[in-house]
């Protein structure tokens, strides 16, 4: 079903030029897998994958700011053709503020979307905050939106709908998929 925003949310959102988001608890589940060997293992939703190539598809840049180091996130984000992967970063706003200096893009232009305290300075600098609902409360409570998708489950794709939608592009966004049947 095709979600209803909110006029100020959609206002909001209209302004993004830049989405940053957080990996574990965002574009994973949270949970953190390892084989007897002690090798990593991580789930990405593919939803969410095509969420970011449309929105790249529509101007909107993407990055992607991590606390850890995975080459599993190397590998996605590199499939993904996500242009800016900062990993090892545990101050995010400070990574985010570096990230945007070159780039001549404004706060209320970024959307951060975090689900732990970390996330939180990042969240509060960008002009749109938007986290899931299993993140941590105090990240809910100052978030401009919370999604109705876990994190890992579809939670970045809702939240690239939002932009599209805002920016007015969903539409066409999902028109090849919706060729009539020769």
């Amino acid at each position: 079903m095709k979600h209803q925003w909110p006029d100020a949310l959609l206002e909001k959102a209209a302004k993004i030029r830049l989405i940053a988001l957080d990996v574990d608890g965002i574009m994973s589940d949270g949970k953190l897998y390892f084989s007897a060997k002690g090798d990593e293992l991580k789930a990405f939703n593919i939803l969410d994958g095509l969420g970011l190539k449309q929105l790249m598809a529509a101007g909107i840049t993407v990055a992607v700011i991590t606390g850890r180091r995975s080459p599993l996130t190397e590998k996605r984000m590199g499939d993904l053709g996500i242009p800016h992967l900062m990993q090892g970063r545990e101050d995010k706003k400070v990574a985010l503020q570096e990230l945007v200096s070159t780039m001549d893009v404004s706060p209320e232009a970024i959307a951060y979307m975090g689900d732990d305290l970390p996330d939180l300075p990042a969240l509060r600098f960008a002009g749109l905050g938007i986290t899931v609902p299993n993140g941590y409360w105090l990240v809910q409570q100052h978030a401009d939106y919370c999604t109705h998708a876990r994190g890992g489950e579809g939670a970045v794709r809702e939240a690239c709908d939002l932009l599209l939608t805002a920016h007015g592009m969903l539409d066409s966004a999902l028109a090849p998929y919706l060729e009539p049947e020769a």
